[in-house]
C-alpha cells in the first residue's frame, strides 16, 4: 500500500487536547463560551478525520513519525481503513455527545462540569490516538491516557459508590494493562524486534503455539477495556457515572478502544495466518461466545436499565471479538462494521435512558 506523510493524523488526535485550555479557562463563569471550545474541539477532530477520508479510499496510507522513543517502536500514527473508521465513528459521535451534554449538565445542574468537559476531550483526543496509531507502543501509550482520563469521569459524583466504582474501573483496566498487556508486548518486541501493525503478523515462525497462545491470552484478557468476561465487572459498576460518560464509556470511546485493541493485536502483531495454523483462534471464540452467552442472559434479571444496557453491551462486544476470532477477511469486516453500528445504536439507547 503506498505511503503519504502528512502531520494530519497527529493534527486530529490534538485537536481535542487544544481545546482543553480553553474549556478550563471559560470555565463555570462562562458557561457559553466554554461548550463553544467544546464544540469548536469536536469540529475540528471530525473534519481533520474526515480529510483523511479520500486517500484511504484511494489506498493510500497516511502516515506521521513523530518521534523515536523505542528502537523499532517509534511515537508514530498510520491511518488505514480500520482505523480512519473507528476515528471517524469516535469523532462524530463526540459531536453528538456534547449537544446532549450541554442539556444534561445544566438541566441538572450537575457539579465540576468544566472538569467533565475538559476531560471528555482528553479521553477522545486518547481513543484518536489509538485508533490512528502506527505500532503497539504507541497504542499503548493513548490505551493508558485514556484509562487515567476517564476517571475523573466514572468517579465525577465523588460520593462512596461513585469513588468505588472508579477504584474498580482503574484496578481492572489499568491493573490488566500493567500486568498482561505490558509483559505481552515487551515479549513480541524481544521475539520479533518490531512492534508495528503488519498485515499477517510480525511474529517469526519459529514461535510455537503454547508462547503464541500465552500472547494471546495475556493481550485478550489485559485489554480490559474490551470486558470479555471474567474482566467485565468494572462495566456495570461505571454506571453510576452521569449518561454522557456512559455514553463515552459505552459508545465513543472505552470499550471501543478495547475491542478495536484486541482486532489489532489479532491482525497486526500475532497474524491471523500465524492463529490459524496454530488452532489458536478457538481460544478466543470460546471466550467470545461464552461472553455473548452468559452476557445476555444477565442482562435479563437487571431492573436497572443503564445496568441492562451494560450487560447488553458486555454481549455485543464479544460480536466484535467473535468476527476477529474466525481469522477471515469478512469476519473481520463484519467485527469493525459492528463497532460503528453498536456504537450509533447503545449512543442513542443511554440518551433515552
Amino acid at each position: 500500500m503506498p505511503a503519504l506523510v502528512s502531520v494530519t493524523p497527529l493534527l486530529a488526535v490534538c485537536a481535542p487536547l487544544a481545546a482543553v485550555p480553553g474549556i478550563v479557562l471559560a470555565g463555570e463563569r462562562s458557561p457559553n463560551r466554554r461548550e463553544a471550545w467544546t464544540f469548536l474541539g469536536a469540529a475540528t477532530a471530525f473534519l481533520l478525520v474526515l480529510a483523511m477520508l479520500p486517500a484511504a479510499l484511494s489506498g493510500v496510507r497516511v502516515e506521521y513519525v513523530v518521534a523515536e522513543v523505542l528502537p523499532g517502536a517509534p511515537l508514530a500514527f498510520s491511518v488505514d481503513g480500520p482505523g480512519l473508521m473507528f476515528a471517524l465513528v469516535a469523532s462524530f459521535l463526540w459531536i453528538v455527545t456534547s449537544m446532549y451534554s450541554v442539556g444534561y449538565m445544566r438541566g441538572l445542574s450537575e457539579h465540576a462540569q468544566t472538569r467533565n468537559f475538559a476531560f471528555f476531550a482528553v479521553s477522545v483526543s486518547a481513543a484518536l490516538g489509538v485508533a490512528l496509531s502506527a505500532n503497539l507502543f504507541t497504542l499503548y501509550l493513548f490505551y493508558e491516557i485514556l484509562s487515567f482520563a476517564t476517571y475523573p469521569l466514572v468517579a465525577h459524583h465523588q460520593d462512596a459508590e461513585a469513588v468505588s466504582s472508579g477504584r474498580r474501573y482503574l484496578a481492572y483496566i489499568v491493573g490488566g494493562s500493567i500486568a498482561l498487556v505490558l509483559p505481552a508486548m515487551i515479549a513480541v518486541a524481544a521475539l520479533a524486534g518490531t512492534l508495528a501493525f503488519t498485515p499477517g503478523g510480525v511474529l517469526p515462525a519459529s514461535v510455537g503455539a503454547p508462547v503464541a497462545g500465552l500472547l494471546l491470552v495475556a493481550f485478550v484478557f489485559g485489554f480490559a477495556k474490551a470486558a470479555l468476561m471474567p474482566m467485565h465487572a468494572w462495566l456495570p459498576a461505571a454506571m453510576v457515572a452521569p449518561t454522557p460518560v456512559s455514553a463515552l464509556l459505552h459508545a465513543v470511546a472505552v470499550v471501543k478502544v478495547g475491542v478495536f485493541s484486541v482486532y489489532r493485536v489479532v491482525t497486526g502483531i500475532l497474524g491471523t495466518g500465524f492463529l490459524s495454523s496454530l488452532h489458536l483462534g478457538d481460544i478466543l471464540v470460546w471466550v467470545a461466545v461464552v461472553t455473548m452467552i452468559a452476557a445476555s442472559f444477565v442482562a435479563l434479571t437487571q431492573d436497572g436499565l443503564k445496568k441492562r444496557l451494560a450487560y447488553s453491551t458486555i454481549g455485543q462486544l464479544a460480536y466484535v471479538v467473535l468476527g476477529a476470532a474466525l481469522l477471515t477477511p469478512r469476519g473481520e469486516l463484519g467485527g469493525l462494521l459492528h463497532i460503528a453500528m453498536h456504537a450509533c445504536g447503545k449512543i442513542t439507547l443511554f440518551f433515552c435512558a
